[in-house]
């Protein structure tokens, strides 16, 4: 299986939609309409990659990757990646590791001076991004808004 790592285009937002699916199974699914819509505004956001995992032709996996400008560390800028997820039937294959090298390349081309996620309460998944070089540093805090 040959897995090629590059920017989502348009042509992949009903993919994405499936592997978010996956990640949230209990969101309502978004009219296409709307849909359409928020993708148009991701693709049209400065510093705002989406990154899919392509493996054979079938869109395996994704990262959402932001880099936000900063005024601290030099000026250097942080990327923040959000939505990583792998379809389940290519767990475990290399896809996941793949989706976070391109995304810690993507931040050392932006000069960045650090990759940020979050990451959720569970020990595979902190063993993942522990693999793939990321620590545990900081405790994370989050407010849901209604």
């Amino acid at each position: 299986m040959k897995i090629t790592v590059r920017s989502a285009a348009e042509a992949d937002l009903a993919a994405l939609l499936a592997l978010y699916r996956e990640l949230n199974p209990d969101d309502a699914p978004l009219p296409e309409a709307a849909a359409d819509a928020i993708w148009a505004a991701m693709a049209g956001q400065q510093g705002r990659t989406v990154l899919v995992a392509d493996a054979d032709g079938t869109v395996a996996g994704t990262a959402d990757c932001v880099v936000m400008p900063n005024l601290t560390r030099g000026g250097r800028a942080i990327l923040f990646v959000e939505n990583v997820v792998v379809a389940g039937g290519f767990q475990r294959r290399g896809v996941g590791r793949q989706l976070m090298e391109a995304a810690v390349r993507l931040g050392e081309s932006a000069g960045c001076y650090k990759v940020q996620l979050l990451a959720a309460d569970d020990a595979y998944v902190h063993s993942f991004y522990e693999a793939c070089g990321f620590k545990a540093l900081a405790q994370g805090f989050r407010r849901y808004v209604e």
